[in-house]
């Protein structure tokens, strides 16, 4: 039985090592915290802080090839995981210490059903006969709260949503009750409501089992909600330990004070009431998709119903809603990347939705897109400068004429000139989003539509990216269509906020009426959910005296 006066985990002294570096370069230098039973602690951090090495160091995943440690200790419940032989990691992993990653669909296999998936851990880890563990692996599916759990064991990954796919993640993590819970970024790129489920569901679990959570996370607001203590990382190194309101509310260190005054509020800043020309109006569009046949017939799945919404010139329109609300579907029927049902999308009173495809090719350079993960919407064999120059030499500009209007664009969006030569593994996230939004305005668009352009973004980086995009607005007058499932996101930068639900839109307005005295039910509810709404970020300072 568990020690509940020794530390679940003890990292003293851990320092990782590049290999084959000839000048014994490190990207964790003498990370030293603990860990005990029944605690959530959160390692908060820019892109490149550590955090991720910090957490597969703990589970044993370095890349051998790439990293390994080269001094300190990793002490799971007193035993150094940095001593132990392969065979008894792999013991460890599963029945001493689990981890939930980012993106449930990488971590799941899509070409076999979820039951059969946390059965194999079952199998290898334990005696248990095959109906035993069917029985144990559908009171766990029961347990994460899964609809019909008969259904989810036989079911593939595909044919569930993001929240449940990590509800079986969870499953899988937490089958063999381990002592240690690592979850890095499980919540990010699920919409506030899901997030909300998910968290309650570990806490929930947390406490039934006295587990002991390390939360690796860039999300402040999921922070304020589940932290006991905060480890703040910078550059490989450990910059403060407190607990959460010693972090939140009293921060000591510059880096730390950076960090937390860069989250977005969710109280909306004040803007005027434009009053230019509407670019974009789109006018009771629908996108209906054929689903599978039932008894005969072909069932049809409606993802946009009877939308209507305008972007001014100038404007950022928002549109939130949760997963599967329909905002992507209309933000690629804007673009004509998928072809709507019905309905208009007018584009200075031309026609976008009826456009033939040869009439399209001309009409593209009016809409452009950016999307959420920019390391895949560039080519990483094509140097930056190549990429950015394609359109204009597509549409008929010389290659001089175009690679002067690239250079340009970068100083517009805050890079060197230099970057034209590089390849687009040489940038961090967030100078990539700033090549891919270069990359959209350079054929001089009328709308942006940026589809989750900043959720994969730290808050610091994010910060950086809708002040550029909100500066950009301003300069150039385009106006943009914003999807985001953030709400604090939504409230710095949008003039208008839709919000959608089931394919519908609930209620539209401008973003300080919506967000501050919203009229419908489920608008009050998104805000409700949003992780973190009892905090001031930028003044250091809980809302509510409640807050512990």
């Amino acid at each position: 039985m568990q020690d509940n006066h020794l530390p679940a985990l003890e990292i003293d002294n851990l320092a990782v090592q590049v290999v084959g570096d000839r000048a014994g370069r490190h990207v964790l230098e003498n990370i030293s915290f603990n860990l005990s039973p029944g605690e959530t602690l959160c390692v908060v951090g820019e892109s490149g802080s550590g955090k991720s090495v910090t957490s597969l160091a703990v589970m044993g995943l370095l890349p051998p090839d790439a990293l390994r440690p080269s001094r300190g200790r990793i002490l799971v419940e007193g035993e150094d995981i940095l001593t132990a032989s392969p065979s008894r990691l792999r013991e460890l992993r599963a029945t001493r210490v689990a981890m939930i990653f980012q993106e449930p669909m990488t971590a799941l296999n899509p070409v076999e059903k979820v039951g059969e998936q946390i059965d194999e851990v079952l199998r290898i880890h334990s005696r248990l006969g095959r109906a035993e563990r069917r029985a144990k692996i559908l009171a766990m599916l029961e347990l994460v709260h899964m609809p019909d759990a008969e259904r989810i064991y036989d079911s593939y990954p595909h044919e569930l949503s993001g929240g449940q796919r990590q509800r079986v993640v969870i499953s899988m993590a937490l089958i063999l009750e381990p002592a240690i819970l690592i979850a890095d970024e499980p919540t990010t790129a699920l919409d506030v409501t899901t997030q909300k489920q998910i968290l309650s569901l570990i806490r929930e679990l947390q406490m039934k089992h006295n587990t002991a959570v390390l939360f690796i996370t860039h999300d402040f607001g999921v922070v304020a909600e589940i932290a006991d203590r905060i480890v703040v990382m910078n550059r490989g190194k450990v910059v403060e330990v407190g607990t959460r309101n010693d972090i939140l509310a009293r921060p000591r260190e510059p880096y730390t004070r950076m960090l937390v005054s860069s989250v977005p509020s969710l109280v909306p800043k004040p803007r005027g009431t434009l009053r230019t020309d509407i670019v974009l109006d789109v006018k009771a569009l629908s996108k209906t998709y054929a689903g599978k046949r039932l008894f005969g017939r072909r069932r049809s799945i409606p993802a946009a119903q009877d939308v209507n919404l305008a972007v001014r010139r100038g404007e950022i329109v928002g549109i939130v809603g949760e997963s599967g609300s329909g905002k992507t579907t209309v933000a690629r029927c804007v673009v004509r990347l998928q072809d709507p049902t019905s309905g208009a999308v007018l584009v200075h009173g031309e026609d976008i939705a009826k456009a033939s495809r040869s009439q399209l090719r001309p009409m593209r350079r009016r809409v452009q897109i950016v999307f959420q993960d920019p390391y895949r919407s560039l080519n990483p064999r094509i140097k930056v400068g190549e990429s950015i120059i394609e359109g204009l030499v597509n549409f008929g500009r010389s290659r001089d004429e175009a690679l002067s209007k690239a250079r340009n664009l970068l100083d517009l969006v805050g890079l060197n000139q230099d970057a034209m030569h590089r390849y687009p593994h040489q940038f961090s996230g967030g100078q990539r989003q700033r090549i891919c939004i270069a990359r959209a305005l350079a054929l001089e668009p009328d709308i942006l539509v940026a589809d989750e352009a900043v959720s994969a973004l730290d808050v610091s980086v994010q910060a950086q990216v809708l002040e550029l995009l909100d500066e950009i607005r301003q300069r150039v007058g385009v106006g943009v269509l914003f999807i985001t499932h953030d709400l604090r996101v939504a409230a710095q930068i949008c003039d208008t906020i839709v919000v959608m639900q089931k394919g519908r839109i609930v209620e539209a307005g401008p973003a300080a009426e919506i967000l501050i005295a919203p009229r419908q039910d489920y608008t009050r509810a998104l805000i409700d959910a949003a992780p973190g709404r009892d905090w001031d970020f930028q003044n250091f300072r809980p809302l509510r005296s409640s807050v512990r």
